[in-house]
């Protein structure tokens, strides 16, 4: 995810509890750039598997704002591999999101960054295809790559997975999606070639789409057209548009998931004042929250779902 220009990566300490202690960051790179990469985390949060979300794709039994693990538990494992899924699982977490772009042979891949140079050792394996850009490589070449070492030792060889083998992963674990189409300034038909791919996987039978999967983007054509192509998926249009403009975007989308820095209480009421495509009220998911101080802050706005790295910190923070 990102909020228009980039946003410099922040590190907080925060203690939460008796001692626990994590070493949180902000990791909203600017696409394509070589950003500063997560904090490991020190000593994460037990898990509470009983605390799961599940049902709403907005707000969770408690009442509480839905916590979502943003590319997988990505506070504790590489962001967007099925190692960050697998880890949100572990923790509790039935909601994760994911980033997709396109292969140079049209093969969905899930990585957040147009290039391939932050999260894996593309630069050492293709020595002279620089910018390494994900739409100049096939997706044979794409899954050489290691994906898990530049966050630590114990992740080397994690790959680059396929939408595919991401939804199959999550399957299995019964997770739920949220999907954000990447850039589709650059990638032509993204929005068909995502829901084929969900369709062959079973994502787009009523169980589905009515509770266990939402597409998102930047881009308000984008969702637009997942919106035109599938009138039944529920999507979300990521950014802060303003309060004048949000009655033409409740045409086509059901969510405005804003950047943290950006909600506020009266922008939250302004949403929510608003009925969305599906004829329901429009929702709030907001991003990329990873300590306790932001999470009480955003929950009393009144928001409808958090985005974090360390969806363990969230959950303990909102109860």
């Amino acid at each position: 995810m990102r909020a228009g220009a980039a946003t410099a990566a922040v590190a907080a300490a925060v203690l939460l509890g008796a001692g626990t202690l994590l070493l949180a960051t902000t990791t909203d790179a600017p696409v394509g750039g070589s950003a500063a990469r997560p904090a490991a985390v020190v000593r994460p949060a037990a898990a509470d598997a009983a605390a799961r979300t599940a049902g709403d794709p907005s707000r969770n039994r408690a009442g509480a704002p839905l916590v979502i693990a943003h590319r997988g538990a990505s506070a504790y494992a590489p962001e967007n591999t099925l190692a960050a899924v697998d880890k949100a699982d572990g923790l509790g977490f039935d909601w994760v999101e994911n980033d997709v772009q396109l292969t140079r042979d049209g093969v969905l891949v899930v990585i957040h960054d147009t290039g391939l140079k932050r999260t894996t050792d593309a630069e050492e394996v293709f020595p002279d295809r620089a910018p390494w850009a994900v739409k100049d490589f096939t997706a044979a070449e794409i899954a050489r790559l290691d994906a898990g070492s530049w966050f630590g030792p114990r992740y080397a060889g994690a790959r680059v997975p396929t939408l595919q083998q991401y939804l199959r992963r999550i399957g299995r674990n019964d997770q739920n999606l949220l999907l954000e189409i990447k850039s589709p300034e650059i990638y032509p038909g993204i929005e068909r070639a995502t829901l084929r791919v969900l369709r062959q996987e079973g994502w787009l039978d009523r169980e589905h789409v009515r509770s266990r999967l939402v597409i998102q983007s930047f881009g308000a054509g984008s969702v637009r057209k997942v919106h035109e192509q599938h009138p039944d998926v529920i999507t979300g249009l990521l950014g802060t548009p303003a309060v004048a403009d949000l009655p033409s975007y409740a045409e086509f989308t059901d969510r405005i998931n804003p950047s943290h820095a950006a909600v506020s209480r009266e922008y939250v009421a302004a949403v929510h004042a608003l009925k969305g495509a599906h004829g329901k009220r429009l929702q709030v998911n907001t991003w990329t929250v990873n300590d306790a101080a932001q999470a009480h802050r955003v929950a009393r706005y009144g928001v409808d779902g958090v985005i974090t790295n360390a969806p363990d910190v969230v959950r303990k923070a909102t109860g």
